[in-house]
């Protein structure tokens, strides 16, 4: 396995595991801990680390959503607790959910020591969740790293692939609307704000996926063949034993 194929296995597999822990009762009990309801957690929590900020920033960093639904809970949610504290509580909330569903994954310390390879590679420049989300100590422990590590990666790849759409002159809008047509209503858009797509559009993002991979295949391209096994093992297992919370 060479590292276009190590990126090529292994994201899909980041992304569709590092956010798991977002809605999950213990996450959800956090919130109310805190004085806030799960979608403001949820936006406070994940966009936290980027400071005092405006909700446009925030909106801007994470894309795809609709920037009112960002800005009633981001504004919300930040006159009652302060964004970095709330981004501190919401990475210990993915720490969490290691601990409780990675202890049994087999070589995990592995997996980590090859994700943190990664993560520490990573050239984090015009990426400004995952910049921001790197910046916060994660946990000591193999378990609560290990899924902490799978959703910071998440926010690696996340980032650049708003870069990349910005690089093929599309719109995040437009990419949420071709990738993710089902969860429009969920993400704050309306039948009415639909952009235009046509098949040159979708042929777009057919290459910002490309672009996105060949953004992040550097940081991957530091490990070694063990390095990457480990990775896409340890990713795999991963994914298996959080896919049961659902």
């Amino acid at each position: 396995m060479n590292n276009d194929e190590l990126v090529k296995a292994v994201c899909p597999l980041i992304n569709d595991t590092g956010w798991a822990f977002y809605f999950v009762p213990d996450t959800v009990a956090k919130a109310a801990e805190l004085g806030l309801n799960g979608m403001e957690f949820y936006v406070l929590g994940r966009g936290g680390p980027l400071g005092d900020c405006d909700s446009s920033a925030v909106a801007a960093a994470f894309g795809y959503f609709n920037p009112a639904v960002i800005a009633r809970a981001w504004d919300g949610a930040a006159a009652k607790v302060k964004p970095r504290d709330a981004g501190k509580a919401h990475l210990e909330c993915s720490a969490q959910l290691g601990r409780a569903k990675l202890g049994d994954v087999a070589k995990l310390d592995a997996f980590v020591k090859a994700a943190d390879a990664v993560n520490n590679a990573a050239d984090a420049d015009g990426l400004a969740l995952y910049a921001a989300i790197r910046s916060e100590p994660l946990a000591s422990d193999t378990a609560g790293r290990a899924m902490q590590l799978v959703s910071v990666l998440r926010e690696f790849r996340g980032s650049a692939h708003l870069v990349a759409i910005r690089a093929l002159g599309l719109t995040a809008k437009q990419a949420h609307f071709v990738k993710r047509p089902n969860d429009t209503k969920m993400f704050g858009w309306t039948p009415e704000d639909a952009p235009y797509i046509d098949d040159e559009v979708r042929a777009k993002m057919l290459e910002v996926e490309a672009l996105t991979d060949k953004i992040v295949a550097p940081a991957y391209g530091v490990l070694d063949d063990a390095g990457r096994d480990a990775l896409l093992a340890g990713a795999i297992a991963i994914k298996a034993a959080v896919i049961q919370i659902s």
